[in-house]
């Protein structure tokens, strides 16, 4: 079943992400990269603090949550930041699945492999992207 939802994800969101893509660099582009760049640095931080007992799941979660929302509420007019953003939404929802799993002493591998793997789908994108982006006046390195 989860290869039947990452499959359909990638087609959903388009599997090929070689073919030429027109960029641009508004101001909905810079929040929502913005945004992005503030959620992931604040993800990290607490799960290291919750990987050393200094945070509560409750507190991960909660954060994966706010992260969702953030995120929601960009509307990136960039294809590529378009596509990143949905990539970025499932992955805080898997990252929250993991920690919910971890919190109830269930093994959260499932979950943690495909936050990883959308991480790292992101992660392509964004690379592929970058060029184009940044001769736009976008620097999407901080993301990467």
């Amino acid at each position: 079943m989860a290869i039947f939802a990452t499959g359909s994800l990638v087609l959903l969101l388009g599997g090929n992400g070689r073919a030429a893509v027109s960029h641009t660099c508004s101001a909905t582009d810079r929040q929502f990269m913005s945004v992005a760049q503030l959620n992931m640095a604040a993800l990290g931080s607490l799960s290291e603090d919750y990987l050393h007992g200094d945070a509560k799941p409750a507190e991960v979660i909660d954060q994966t949550q706010s992260a969702i929302l953030g995120l929601v509420n960009t509307d990136p007019s960039d294809p590529s930041l378009s596509k990143t953003r949905a990539i970025m939404r499932a992955m805080f929802v898997e990252y929250g699945r993991a920690i919910r799993a971890d919190a109830h002493h269930k093994n959260p591998g499932q979950y943690i492999y495909r936050a990883y793997g959308l991480a790292n789908f992101a992660h392509d994108v964004l690379s592929d992207a970058q060029p184009g982006l940044l001769k736009r006046g976008c620097d999407v390195s901080p993301l990467l």
